[in-house]
C-alpha cells in the first residue's frame, strides 16, 4: 500500500483555507509544495506515469474565498468509472433548471451517469469522490438533439448537469465548496478500480451503504494522455441533502472517458 494511504490521523497537519483551518497529510504533497509541486520528485511516484504534460503549464495565482491560490490544478493518477444508463427525459427534465433540457438518444430517453473517481497521486493529496449526472443539451444550442449526441460522442465532450458529489476528504469538501462554490460534502467513500474489478462503496449519514457498484472491469485500448472536457451548469451554492442522487453540482475535471464503460487510468488530467 502507498505510503499516502498508510498515515494515521496523527499523521496530518493543519492548513489555513480562507480562515479554515484543515488536516492535511503531513509529507503529503500538498504539504510539501502548497500547490508548486516539484514534477521531478512526483515523476519517481511509481503510480505516475509520466508529467512531461505539466512540465510546460504555467501555474496562475489568483484570488479566492479560500485565500490566493494557484491555478490549474493537477491530477497525476486517477482512475475512474462510469455506469451510464437510459432514464425517461420527463423525469429527469424535473430534476434539471428550467433553460436545460436532457440530451436524448431517442425521444422520451434521456442519460444518467453515476461516476466513481479515485486520485492517487494530486495536488490535495489522495481523495476519492462520485458524482450522479445528467448529460444535457449544450444551452442556447438549437440543433436537433441526437446530433448534439452524437457530436458530443465524436468530440468526447459532452455536457453534463451533476446532482450529487459527495468526497472523502476535507481539503477536497472545503476548496470544492468554499473556493469554488461546489456544495460538496464529506463521507466514507471507498473506490477501488484495477484491470479486473471495480468496486465502489457511498456511505450514507449513518454510515450505512447509501450507493454501491461491482462489476469487471472492461478491456479498453490505450489513449492519449489528455482526454477531453466535459462541462457542467452550476447552480447557487447551498448545502446539498446528503444521500448520494441530489444535491450539488460539479463536473469531472478534463478527462477522457467511455459512455457506458469502466476505464482505469493514470492519466495526466488538470
Amino acid at each position: 500500500m502507498p505510503a499516502d494511504q498508510q498515515r494515521t490521523d496523527t499523521d496530518t497537519v493543519k492548513v489555513d483555507l480562507g480562515g479554515r483551518e484543515v488536516a492535511v497529510p503531513k509529507g503529503g504533497l500538498y504539504d510539501r509544495y502548497r500547490m508548486r509541486p516539484d514534477h521531478d520528485a512526483i515523476a519517481r511516484d511509481p503510480r505516475v506515469s509520466g508529467v512531461d504534460f505539466f512540465r510546460p503549464l504555467p501555474k496562475t495565482k489568483v484570488d479566492s474565498p479560500v485565500g490566493p491560490t494557484l491555478t490549474p490544478n493537477f491530477y497525476y493518477a486517477l482512475s475512474s468509472a462510469r455506469l451510464t444508463m437510459l432514464a425517461p427525459a420527463s423525469v429527469i427534465r424535473a430534476r434539471l433548471p428550467g433553460e436545460l433540457s436532457p440530451l436524448e438518444v431517442v425521444p422520451g430517453l434521456g442519460l444518467v451517469s453515476v461516476m466513481f473517481f479515485r486520485y492517487d497521486v494530486c495536488y490535495i493529496d489522495f481523495y476519492t469522490e462520485a458524482a450522479v449526472g445528467i448529460a444535457v443539451r449544450p444551452a442556447r444550442h438549437g440543433r436537433v438533439g441526437f446530433l448534439d449526441l452524437v457530436t458530443g460522442l465524436k468530440n468526447e465532450d459532452l455536457h453534463s448537469y451533476v446532482l450529487s458529489l459527495p468526497v472523502s476528504s476535507e481539503i477536497a469538501q472545503v476548496r470544492g465548496h468554499d473556493g469554488y462554490g461546489f456544495p460538496k460534502w464529506v463521507t466514507g467513500l471507498d473506490v477501488e478500480i484495477d484491470h479486473s474489478r471495480t468496486a465502489a462503496r457511498v456511505a450514507n449519514d449513518s454510515g450505512g451503504l447509501d450507493l454501491a457498484l461491482q462489476a469487471p472491469t472492461p478491456r479498453v485500448s490505450p489513449t492519449t494522455p489528455v482526454g477531453s472536457t466535459w462541462r457542467s451548469r452550476r447552480r447557487p451554492r447551498g448545502r446539498p441533502h446528503r444521500p448520494a442522487g441530489s444535491g450539488s453540482l460539479r463536473s469531472p475535471r478534463t478527462r477522457r472517458s467511455t459512455v457506458g464503460g469502466i476505464r482505469p487510468s493514470t492519466r495526466p488530467t488538470c
